[in-house]
């Protein structure tokens, strides 16, 4: 037993010495810490004439109807010392906190939600890995205000992950090809309550300047989680997560003025219990510097459920949002105009027909004005 411990403790010096010598070359290239961040407010009428509420219709976000209301306030730190970084993202406020999932429905107590937290190690100029709960790598919106040019989010948004827990790596082949694999959490969770079961993958691609691609893949079987209705935004009566879904996510920079983003997903729940299918399209056009004008176009389909012989037909929505974006130092000032119409009576048609929570009309439609401070 003595002589097993001392080799233990043999081992764990030449273990120390090797990491001091390895931290004192890595130190050489320590970066100074790096706060950034965003604060966003908004106000939203809706011309059903909704006076309260969760929002006519279900997507993410800019939720509060007539009101004056807050975001988050958005805290991200990032610090390298070496092969080594790290970057730690906190956020206070309704979209920071309980709309952002893990928090569950605002009654908990909490004030905050950790957006991002994880750790990343480069083996090579090439090759890296990262470790932790990370912002999704599906999709083509974000949870921060600061990363999207509309400030309400889509149905592909709403419905897909919102963030990952997991390890993954990362290998450049080029400047214009990666690739990423990795292991992953359920979707939006800090811990997996069936052990880790996701695998994801990325292909990197950028063919020519100005344009990048990303093919993602995500797939494995979640906890048993409820759903919640046939709304568009809700992907099925299955379990959330359990499944598969392929993402393509691209942004061409055509001109200097000119930028064209699309976002197209497929998602499949086992046993054809659902999921859902889209596509968005994100013209841009910048008139100056402090002036860009742009355009959301999407078509968003929750696919059928068959059960006992039975099928439940899916909803399908056609959304159009016009935003501009109009800045001045770290300020972006959003007014917006969204139009949303379905194959079903998903909304309400007036203020009576939402707080009965009567779904009577095809079509919904909304005005907002939103503030986003970047940091």
């Amino acid at each position: 037993m003595i002589r097993f411990l001392a080799k233990c403790l043999c081992f764990s010096g030449v273990f120390v010495a090797t990491g001091t010598r390895l931290f004192a070359q890595d130190s050489a290239s320590v970066s100074p810490l790096v706060i950034s961040g965003s604060v966003d407010a908004y106000y939203k009428y809706d011309f059903a004439r909704i006076k309260g509420g969760s929002g006519n219709i279900p997507t993410s976000f800019a939720s509060d109807n007539n009101s004056v209301s807050l975001g988050m306030i958005d805290v991200a730190l990032k610090k390298s010392t070496g092969k080594a970084s790290f970057v730690g993202e906190v956020a206070f406020g309704p979209r920071g906190q309980y709309q952002s999932i893990p928090n569950g429905d605002g009654t908990d107590g909490n004030t905050f939600h950790v957006q991002n937290l994880y750790m990343t190690y480069a083996l090579s100029e090439k090759f890296s890995l990262t470790g932790g709960y990370m912002g999704t790598f599906v999709g083509y919106e974000v949870i921060s205000p600061a990363g999207n040019f509309n400030y309400s989010t889509s149905y592909l948004f709403t419905s897909g992950p919102f963030q990952n827990a997991g390890i993954k790596a990362n290998y450049a082949f080029s400047d214009k090809l990666g690739l990423m694999v990795g292991l992953f959490n359920d979707w939006n969770t800090y811990r997996d309550f069936n052990g880790v079961s996701h695998f994801g993958a990325q292909l990197f691609l950028s063919p020519v300047k100005g344009w990048s691609a990303y093919i993602n893949v995500l797939t494995g079987r979640s906890a048993a989680i409820p759903a919640s209705g046939d709304d568009p935004g809700v992907a099925g009566s299955a379990v959330l997560g359990s499944g598969t879904i392929v993402d393509l996510t691209t942004a061409y920079q055509i001109s200097e003025s000119f930028k064209l983003g699309l976002n197209a997903a497929d998602y499949s729940l086992p046993a054809d219990n659902g999921g859902y299918s889209g596509v968005a399209l994100y013209p841009q056009y910048a008139f100056s510097a402090s002036c860009a004008l742009g355009l959301r176009g999407e078509y968003f389909k929750v696919k059928d459920v068959i059960a006992d012989g039975l099928t439940a037909e899916g909803a399908s929505v056609a959304a159009l949002t016009l935003s501009a974006n109009l800045k001045s130092g770290g300020l972006t000032f959003i007014p917006e105009v969204r139009l949303d119409s379905s194959s079903d009576r998903v909304f309400s048609k007036n203020n009576s027909s939402f707080s009965s929570g009567l779904k009577d009309s095809k079509r919904a439609s909304q005005f907002s004005f939103a503030v986003v401070y970047s940091f």
